[in-house]
């Protein structure tokens, strides 16, 4: 190959084979690819492990969960009894690991300290590191050739040029990078890309806390995002908050209170409601993000209804909590069976559909409803929902445990699905009391939050109003 600087620039295939593999020539001989070492991403890899399949982990961030450390601040509804994988508990303990106490409502940070970190260790060298995936193809086929395709290695680009071949790929990349944007019907807002715009689940009471503090501030969203930070930054001085929402009214952010069967959620919605009756937080209900001016007197963000109606608040921050969406570009040349509302499986929508189901009610899914036309491909974890806001990680364990199988050939185990989760996913009638006794209430943000009781206040919807009722435990 030519060294000029007009000859085209070498490309490094990286065959991530043992040498007997590679001396046998067979491509199912060759590792499984996982995309993504966070939480599902690594349960998918202790399953490797247990069944000897062979694997190499791929995460694009400089550190393991690189995408929940993101969020470390954040404590989640679930406690750590759903949230460790059976499969990495097994590898973990065997170990010497010992488990973090069971009904602890965890942080992102130490989701990461107590759990991931430890279980990428046992991996060791076959958890890459800024090992970002650009592409995903068959070696020697674009999508439109088929004779002979489902016998070619799986080719995966990384950004620095280097190429590898896998036999199988478990894409559980996620969604934390492909935010929805601000402006309503899906369409960014005019203007949205020429100001700053802080996505969901900032750091108010740490790191973020100068960015914040004493500035008028915007949260867009009505997902439970936008209900941790809308109740961080009331607790700081000085601070005017607005929060605005598509819907007539907030009943579904605010969840059942005292009557909801996830108590850290039930909490978060009576507390954000209390802050809303109070006045401390002034809610703007029917707000369709149209567009947003920078102006001398801070941002302006405009919205405009179905009917032409607009209304505006002028702030000095944003910040959109309007959910994720799945990124599928990197399988371009994949054959994916896609749901045309969800962007999931076409087989998985129906089963976790937003419209119909909360994560209490998705009922256990495996490698039948994971699969696409494209064999040996699956995206699982988060971005198996596309753009369904009802995951659990608990549900994502028992898909990774379907697909490995399936992968090891074990057919019988792989359509063998089961999830044991209370009705609403994760809950215990005494978790949040006890919990708020420890380290403050669990609403996302660790340590202390709004550990003094506010006054509960009862807001009853309009009759006849056409609000959303219930709402997601996960988002």
């Amino acid at each position: 190959m030519s060294d000029s600087c007009c000859g085209p620039t070498p490309i490094a295939i990286e065959h991530t084979a043992t040498p007997q593999q590679a001396t046998s020539g067979r491509w199912d001989d060759l590792p499984v690819v996982v995309i993504g070492a966070g939480p599902v991403g690594l349960a998918a890899a202790a399953h490797l492990a247990e069944r000897g399949v062979d694997f190499t982990v791929l995460e694009a961030g400089d550190c393991v969960a690189a995408s929940v450390a993101q969020w470390g601040h954040v404590r989640v509804f679930s406690p750590w009894k759903y949230n460790i994988d059976a499969a990495a508990r097994r590898l973990l303990e065997a170990d010497g690991w010992t488990a973090p106490d069971a009904d602890w409502l965890p942080t992102g940070a130490e989701l990461i300290d107590g759990y991931l970190a430890p279980l990428a260790k046992l991996f060791g060298d076959r958890v890459r590191l800024g090992a970002k995936v650009t592409a995903i193809s068959r070696l020697g086929y674009d999508r439109v050739r088929t004779a002979g395709r489902d016998q070619a290695p799986f080719l995966i680009r990384l950004a620095d040029g280097t190429e590898l071949q896998a036999r199988a790929i478990i894409d559980a990349s996620g969604t934390y990078t492909s935010p929805n944007v601000l402006g309503a019907s899906g369409l960014p807002a005019h203007g949205e890309h020429e100001v700053f715009v802080d996505h969901a689940l900032p750091d108010v009471l740490g790191a973020d806390r100068d960015h914040y503090e004493g500035k008028r501030v915007l949260v867009v969203g009505a997902g439970h995002s936008a209900a941790t930070t809308l109740l961080a930054l009331a607790q700081l001085d000085d601070t005017p908050i607005t929060w605005a929402i598509r819907a007539g009214n907030a009943t579904r952010t605010y969840g059942g209170g005292d009557a909801d069967a996830l108590p850290a959620r039930g909490a978060l919605g009576t507390r954000l409601r209390a802050h809303v009756t109070s006045g401390r937080i002034q809610l703007l209900t029917g707000f369709f993000t149209h567009r947003v001016n920078a102006t001398g007197q801070g941002v302006e963000v405009i919205s405009r209804d179905p009917s032409g109606r607009e209304q505006s608040v002028t702030v000095d921050r944003i910040v959109s909590a309007t959910g994720y969406r799945p990124d599928h570009s990197i399988a371009s040349e994949l054959r994916l069976d896609l749901d045309p509302v969800l962007g999931s499986t076409r087989a998985l929508a129906p089963l976790i559909d937003p419209n119909q189901h909360s994560c209490g009610t998705v009922p256990a899914h495996g490698v039948g409803e994971l699969a696409h036309p494209e064999p040996g491909y699956y995206a699982v974890g988060v971005k198996s929902y596309g753009r369904a806001p009802t995951f659990l990680m608990a549900t994502g364990y028992e898909q990774v445990r379907s697909v490995v199988a399936a992968i090891a050939g074990d057919w019988e185990a792989a359509r063998d699905v089961q999830l044991d989760l209370p009705e609403t996913g994760v809950c215990s009638s005494n978790l949040a009391e006890a919990q708020e006794q420890r380290v403050g209430l669990a609403t996302g943000i660790s340590g202390g939050l709004l550990s003094a009781p506010l006054p509960l206040a009862t807001v009853s919807a309009p009759a006849g109003a056409g609000g959303e009722s219930g709402g997601s435990c996960c988002g």
